[in-house]
């Protein structure tokens, strides 16, 4: 009778044990990445270097030369080879066959977006994003000494701060705020399945309180065809000008437009027609308006210089540039980049010195009453208050927190 008690209680533990081994062996989770099984494959990930291209990575793995001259020709329209860039991330998958065949490489052109090159017997190219939610968000914040300082006390992304400064760069000096200052946001967030941040959608409505007045900015589209949006106030006025503030992100107005300058290179007193903005060796300089490049040249006074026309009234200038990036007869956008900050001509350091014309004659930008962008269409009045009516709600929800 003991015997058979024994006999049963081990049964029961080989049962167990069993049924343990079972639960380990349970197939693994399906990973599923850019339209494949990667269960199915051997995966590998690896970053663009430099000195690789996209003949020697695939050579690395086995493609032999005449194959990936095939590729290469096949798919340059959709992968250009020589427009890799170092720093990007890549993904090869492989079959788990003798040979560990090469079927797909990928290549990570940002968070996002994604090229997938299948190696295959057909050989074909196609761009493609991952899944992205987007996630609405309301914030506020009270700025103690500069903006990104406040948005980081907040714990957001430093993002919002480029994403407001763009928006109010034609209303507010984000230079000069003040203790106290404070903003309300109602913001979307991108999220790559659920999880991983990607970046900032749009702002949809702001409102930043600067010296205790209300600056309001709410994201409308003006352009249903081509999707173009704007920002605009709460009287549906637009938050853009004719013209930037300063054709620098980030600077100090080191020389402003005079009469009479001591020349710091001359060593004279003469007109300095113009508005000095210092930043560091190589920072992008954009220009202020849309237009035409009317000139793009070197002179031993000016350096490198840009010239565009705007209009029949206005007319800017960009001198001293380390480099020149745009071309005589083209035309730029405001907000584009025309070129670098260097110190070429009569310049001792690194700065543009920001020359503007009204009429012919050079003038001071800073004493001129510039021109604002184009209004909304007054059909789309009516659709614009509608739109705001219920951010403006959503804005006056949101509570401030206490000042440090």
């Amino acid at each position: 009778m003991l015997m058979m008690v024994f006999t049963a209680c081990n049964n029961q533990e080989e049962k167990r044990e069993i049924a343990d081994n079972v639960k380990k062996v349970e197939a693994p989770p399906v990973i599923e990445e850019f339209g494949y099984v990667l269960n199915d494959y051997d995966v590998v990930r690896d970053t663009i270097r430099s000195g690789d291209s996209f003949g020697l990575i695939l050579g690395t793995h086995g493609v032999n030369p005449n194959r990936i001259f095939e590729i290469v020709n096949k798919v340059k329209d959709t992968l250009n080879p020589r427009r890799i860039i170092v720093g990007k991330p890549y993904v090869i998958l492989k079959e788990r066959d003798s040979a560990n065949t090469p079927i797909a490489f990928i290549y990570e052109n940002d968070l996002i977006n994604y090229t997938v090159v299948d190696l295959r017997d057909s050989i074909d190219a196609y761009t493609s994003k991952r899944p992205v939610t987007v996630t609405k968000k309301a914030v506020s914040g009270i700025i103690n000494s500069s903006l990104t300082e406040s948005i980081q006390d907040e714990g957001l992304s430093p993002l919002i701060a480029h994403e407001m400064s763009n928006i109010y760069q034609w209303s507010i000096d984000f230079f000069r705020l003040q203790k106290g200052d404070r903003f309300k946001l109602v913001y979307n967030e991108r999220y790559i399945n659920d999880s991983i941040y990607a970046g900032i959608e749009n702002i949809e409505a702001a409102v930043f309180y600067h010296q205790d007045k209300p600056y309001y900015a709410f994201n409308f589209m003006v352009d249903s065809i081509a999707g173009g949006r704007d920002y605009y106030d709460e009287k549906a006025r637009p938050l853009q000008s004719f013209f930037l503030k300063a054709p620098l992100d980030f600077f100090r107005i080191s020389s402003r437009f005079s009469p009479n300058r001591f020349h710091p290179v001359q060593k004279r007193w003469k007109a300095h027609k113009g508005t000095d903005y210092a930043a560091a060796h190589g920072t992008p300089i954009k220009s202020t308006a849309n237009g035409v490049v009317i000139a793009s040249s070197y002179t031993a006074g000016n350096g490198n210089y840009v010239k565009i026309k705007h209009n029949d009234t206005y007319t800017t200038q960009y001198l001293h540039m380390s480099q020149r990036l745009v071309k005589v007869g083209q035309r730029v956008k405001q907000g584009d980049i025309i070129g670098k900050v260097g110190s070429t001509g009569l310049a001792t350091g690194p700065h543009v010195c920001y020359r503007f014309w009204k009429n012919g004659v050079q003038v001071d930008p800073f004493r001129q009453n510039l021109p604002s962008a184009e209004p909304i269409e007054e059909k789309y009045i009516p659709s614009y208050f509608a739109v705001i009516e219920p951010l403006k709600d959503e804005l006056e929800r949101i509570d401030f927190k206490e000042p440090i």
